[in-house]
Formats: structure tokens, C-alpha cells, sequence
């Protein structure tokens, strides 16, 4: 799959995003890596910490499905209602993406207002993680 098309797919999921808190629409897209795709937005809750992040719905869903490989995720996010703007992964984001890909080859697409993306890959954007690998002896 074509990157502009993951980053057209985040923007769409995006518009289900359940923000009414923050009124910052995310929408992730996640790309296994036998091309299936994985849709998630960000679902706030009043209780603040019960709320889920766009890239955390679509891995959840991926992985409640049996994936387990992973090439890339495409972000769209920004006020709701606006373009997209450059809206990277949160913290736990990344530890929880972190769990389940290899930093160095997974690519995380950052969506721009014009639908074009930067594409960084995870260890640059978590270096020096702590994960699976980590308690293995």
C-alpha cells in the first residue's frame, strides 16, 4: 500500500474520533505487513486516564484479530473539524507500539495539512526504549 493512501485512510478514520474533552480529533491507520489495514480514532472519557489514543485503538484492534507484524502507521490529527497538523504519537504511544514492532524498521507516518507525511521510523522516535527485549536474559 501506498503511503499517501495510509495517511488518506487515518485522516478518514479521524472523522470518528469521540473527542468532546479536547476537541482533538486523532485517526490512526496501521499497516500490517501483508497489506491488511487497521483503522482507529481517539476515544476520550470523562474519567481523563480511561480515554484510548487513535494508534492504541488500531493496534488494539489489529492484535485482537491475530496480527502480530506490523510495517507502518499513518497519523492524522489536529482540532476537529480542521486539516490535520503534524500530531506524533504520544509517550505511551510509542512504549505501547514499542511492544510490538522493531523500532528500526517500523515507520510511523506524521500527516500534514495537505495530506502529505514525514516518515520517521520508531527508534527515532523512542530511542533507547525499554521493551520485550529488555527482560529477556
Amino acid at each position: 500500500m501506498d503511503y499517501n493512501e495510509l495517511s488518506r485512510l487515518a485522516e478518514e478514520a479521524r472523522k470518528n474520533s469521540y473527542c468532546v474533552y479536547s476537541n482533538f480529533a486523532v485517526g490512526a491507520a496501521l499497516l500490517t505487513k501483508d497489506g491488511k489495514v487497521y483503522t482507529g480514532c481517539n476515544i476520550e472519557n470523562a474519567s481523563y486516564p480511561a480515554g484510548i489514543c487513535a494508534e492504541r485503538t488500531a493496534f488494539c484492534k489489529a492484535v485482537s484479530e491475530g496480527e502480530r507484524e506490523f510495517k507502518a502507521i499513518a497519523i492524522a490529527g489536529g482540532p476537529a473539524g480542521e486539516a490535520p497538523d503534524d500530531a506524533y504519537p504520544c509517550g505511551v504511544c510509542r512504549q505501547f507500539m514499542n511492544e510490538f514492532v522493531e523500532g528500526d524498521s517500523f515507520e510511523v507516518l506524521v500527516v500534514h495539512k495537505d495530506l502529505s507525511c514525514s516518515v520517521h521510523t520508531l527508534g527515532e522516535l523512542l530511542p533507547h526504549s525499554f521493551g520485550p527485549k529488555s527482560l529477556k536474559k
